[in-house]
């Protein structure tokens, strides 16, 4: 590999990373005001993880959602399954952006759930397609895929104890 590749590499590297760290920037601008103010104040189940948790594990998500991006953004020609791969995927980020504007921003867990389905649905087509154009891009997303669910679960609930 020529050097010329390998900071071409490195710099799409810390682009991807970067990008999918934007959305979580963008949703704590909407969280951080919101919990310990709205957030505190609603009722939530009882399998609501503590709120330290959250920012490790959203740390990690989109730094592995990066790592994920970078390595189909590295295998990308011009053919459609690439381009409507990395199109799914931008569909998903920017829905995980947008549910903390609406769960938190707007204070609406049942327009949360509607955002946070869509989401679900748009991230496991994107993980999909991303494993026919590199199975380790599409399994760095299954962990990601995992969180939504349950973050939909504890969306469902709070809006449930919440009517």
């Amino acid at each position: 590999m020529s050097d010329t590749t390998r900071r071409s590499n490195t710099l799409r590297l810390i682009v991807s990373i970067v990008i999918c760290h934007m959305a979580g920037v963008f949703g704590s601008a909407f969280t951080t005001g919101a919990i310990p103010t709205w957030y505190a104040a609603i009722k939530k189940p009882g399998f609501t993880p503590p709120n330290w948790v959250f920012a490790p594990v959203w740390l990690a998500l989109y730094t592995l959602m990066g790592i994920s991006l970078y390595l189909v953004w590295r295998e990308h020609t011009r053919n459609a399954k690439h381009r409507v791969a990395l199109a799914m995927f931008a569909v998903q980020l920017v829905l995980n952006a947008v549910w903390s504007a609406v769960f938190f921003g707007l204070h609406s867990p049942l327009a949360g759930l509607v955002v946070i389905g869509a989401l679900l649905v748009a991230l496991v087509l994107a993980a999909v397609m991303f494993m026919r154009v590199s199975r380790p891009a599409g399994l760095l997303l299954v962990p990601y895929v995992v969180w939504v669910a349950f973050a939909a679960a504890l969306n469902a609930s709070i809006w449930i104890l919440n009517r």
